[in-house]
């Protein structure tokens, strides 16, 4: 399905994991992709994680959450969005990924520390410092990506 707007697709990637690869026609992939997503938000606990986030309760969603769960979830996330990006054409430039991936190792150290660093004093939680943890991963993506490409010309 290469006439699929790589935007478009990755953009309801990020909707849900699987959706990118269900528009680009790869429904194998997309129902793994939406079945992981599914197995690790239940048994991470996410959807209860960021309901007591929303409502300020972040001890609670400390409490709540599965941390050895919930780190595979930025990995599945990424990979199902780079996936179905590249599957519709996009990401065709050196380095493309880069952004991708680093976004995932700072939402991983986000998730790691998130029980632990405070803001204010009160905790962050495993809802808001991974989220706030995309930022400087994928300036550092794109920054690396910026590095490297000028090497290659």
């Amino acid at each position: 399905m290469a006439n699929k707007n790589p935007t478009e697709v990755l953009l309801w990637s990020i909707v849900l994991p699987g959706f990118g690869q269900f528009l680009n026609g790869k429904y194998i992939k997309g129902l793994a992709l939406l079945s992981l997503e599914f197995l690790v938000n239940v048994k991470g606990h996410l959807n209860e994680v960021i309901l007591l986030s929303f409502q300020g309760e972040n001890e609670k969603a400390i409490q709540q959450a599965d941390y050895q769960w919930l780190m595979f979830y930025a990995c599945l996330y990424s990979f199902a969005m780079w996936d179905a990006y590249k599957d519709a054409g996009g990401g065709k430039t050196p380095f493309a990924s880069l952004p991708f991936v680093f976004s995932v190792y700072f939402v991983t150290i986000g998730m790691i520390y998130s029980s632990k660093i405070t803001l204010f004093g009160e905790k962050i939680g495993p809802l808001w410092l991974p989220l706030l943890s995309v930022i400087p991963g994928l300036l550092a993506g794109y920054i690396l990506q910026r590095i490297l490409r000028k090497k290659l010309s």
